[in-house]
């Protein structure tokens, strides 16, 4: 138990360059304090102690910011930075050496029953904002870029961005576009866009008719 202890706080001083001391983080780092009641809540739910182990479950919430369901599997230096508003689901599966940002989601789209949160494998990294959705994959060494929404499988060693999210670089080459974090798609945007265009057609297509009739 000690071993992971000290495993879990090297992992922040590896991957958090404002970690000064070691007193620090185990005091201050909501993050580590959330993993750590996952830990005991997961092993009371695997016991099927559900009621005492959700309990516990919110009682971290409450103090973290971050939300993680007890039945979720989750590996070794395992790092969630800042993590105000993370959202991790019951069914969820994440691997080793995983990253996750503040406002992260991995979460379900329905009332499905099974299997119904996402799989990240060995050392994803999920950036801030970013909704991951159903019972989907993210392969080995993958990243998932701020604000995207992935609802699809994501490959081994691929970058993933936009909404919804679309591969953009797999085993370090480009795919398809490039896409900026600052111009990710708005699809909000895109339907006003359609709109105007449909508008603009009723507006040629009026007129036709207006000038067929004065004729």
């Amino acid at each position: 138990m000690f071993s992971r202890i000290r495993e879990d706080i090297q992992v922040v001083f590896e991957k958090d360059p404002a970690a000064r001391s070691s007193l620090e983080v185990i005091l201050t780092y909501s993050g580590l304090h959330a993993v750590w009641a996952h830990r005991i809540a997961h092993k009371l739910f695997k016991r099927r102690w559900f009621f005492l182990a959700r309990v516990i479950s919110q009682i971290s919430r409450f103090f973290t910011g971050i939300e993680i369901h007890p039945g979720a599997q989750i590996g070794r230096r395992f790092f969630i930075d800042h993590g105000m508003g993370v959202v991790i689901g019951e069914t969820c599966i994440i691997g080793n050496d995983v990253t996750i940002y503040q406002g992260v989601t991995l979460g379900g789209t329905g009332k499905e029953k099974g299997k119904r949160h996402p799989t990240l494998e060995d050392n994803v990294l999920v950036a801030t904002g970013a909704k991951v959705l159903g019972s989907l994959t993210i392969g080995k060494n993958s990243k998932v870029g701020a604000g995207s929404v992935v609802l699809q499988n994501v490959p081994p060693d691929a970058t993933v961005v936009g909404i919804p999210g679309r591969v953009v670089i797999k085993d370090g080459i480009k795919v398809g576009c490039e896409l900026d974090h600052r111009d990710l798609p708005d699809p909000v945007s895109d339907k006003f866009r359609e709109l105007q265009l449909e508008m603009k057609k009723l507006s040629e297509q009026m007129e036709k008719l207006k000038k067929g009739s004065e004729v």
